[in-house]
């Protein structure tokens, strides 16, 4: 039994075979939507690559770059095989390419809902990735003179600065690295030459952070140094007053730009997916109502379209059968080839009259 069997006149297929093309006009539209999504994707990441590992893969936005352009490709040849087949004339030069290109229809579309998947699943990827890049691109901070890491100090305090945020994980983290170039430091003074002597690695650690992690909106100035040090400022206590020092981290903050991004992006292409199945169903059913004219010289006559000739259970069954015969068959092929190999090796008797 043929799964979803629907009866068809001419007019039926007449309607089916124009809201198929407009359909696929639609589809192509989305296409360029996917398209521009995917670049817009692939640009805001290269924004952001001085503060990404570099292992940070462009594999989500270059797919859906490819998908954007497949679609365009797809929909528009579709739309031409929807418009020809309103002429039985014109239709007869599409009837071989159908089954592969539905065929390949039913590739794209899995590769669609893959691509729509990855866009929810790459948060994991990205938080290692912006860890990492971030750690690097903090202790790069310092070093304003050195060739290919002078941009550094600027990209990370524009940074905290458009996204509200401080260091790594927090602004903690900034005690942790020296991020005050040594051209700044005064060598001749005692307290940098003990802060140096205390440290294992003689970096030059302070409890302060950039002036970019300040949070403009504090009534209360700015305090930078001594962040943890509660005698050096005028009713102060670290632990239990609000600092004045954005508390979310970078990696955070960027973690959920992206992860919203990309949420926003795969619910748009599953909606795509979603018309494109719809599309490829349409075609289908416009494909096989015309095949099965009984009368092809009396277009007027009724016809039956279907998704699948046989029940979803028989044509699993038959494809399996398929399957089967394909590697009977290469085991014969192989046998035989081995079999003429022995008999090509068997040396001839000589026989020696004396």
């Amino acid at each position: 039994m043929a799964l979803l069997k629907v009866k068809f006149n001419q007019k039926k297929r007449v309607k089916l075979a124009q809201g198929l093309w407009l359909m696929n006009w639609f589809s192509v539209f989305a296409g360029i939507l996917v398209f521009s999504m995917g670049l817009f994707l692939k640009i805001e990441l290269r924004k952001r690559s001085e503060v990404m590992d570099n292992s940070e893969s462009h594999f989500v936005p270059n797919s859906l770059i490819l998908m954007g352009i497949l679609s365009c490709a797809f929909n528009g040849f579709a739309g031409k095989i929807c418009y020809d087949s309103l002429d039985p004339a014109k239709f007869a030069k599409w009837k071989p390419l159908l089954k592969p290109y539905l065929a390949l229809c039913c590739v794209f579309n899995i590769l669609i809902f893959f691509v729509a998947l990855m866009c929810f699943l790459m948060r994991g990827s990205l938080d290692s990735t912006l860890a990492q890049g971030l750690k690097n691109g903090m202790k790069f901070y310092r070093d304003t003179d050195t060739p290919g890491r002078c941009f550094m100090k600027k990209t990370i305090d524009m940074l905290q600065i458009e996204f509200k945020c401080c260091g790594n994980n927090g602004y903690k983290d900034w005690f942790e690295i020296q991020w005050i170039s040594n051209r700044y430091l005064d060598f001749s003074s005692k307290e940098v030459k003990d802060r140096i002597k205390s440290n294992v690695d003689g970096r030059y650690l302070v409890d302060g952070v950039p002036f970019s992690c300040c949070n403009p909106s504090s009534p209360r100035p700015c305090i930078q140094y001594q962040v943890t040090n509660n005698s050096a400022h005028y009713s102060y206590d670290y632990q239990t007053e609000e600092l004045n020092l954005w508390r979310r981290g970078c990696r955070e903050a960027l973690l959920n730009y992206y992860s919203n991004m990309m949420s926003s992006m795969g619910a748009v292409i599953l909606l795509v997916w979603l018309f494109e199945m719809s599309v490829m169903v349409g075609l289908r059913l416009l494909h096989t109502s015309l095949e099965s004219i009984a009368n092809p010289e009396d277009p007027e006559c009724e016809s039956e379209g279907w998704i699948l000739e046989n029940s979803l259970k028989d044509t699993f069954k038959s494809a399996l059968e398929d399957l089967k015969k394909l590697g009977k068959f290469n085991q014969v092929e192989a046998g035989g080839e081995g079999a003429e190999g022995a008999e090509g090796g068997k040396t001839p008797a000589i026989t020696t009259v004396s």
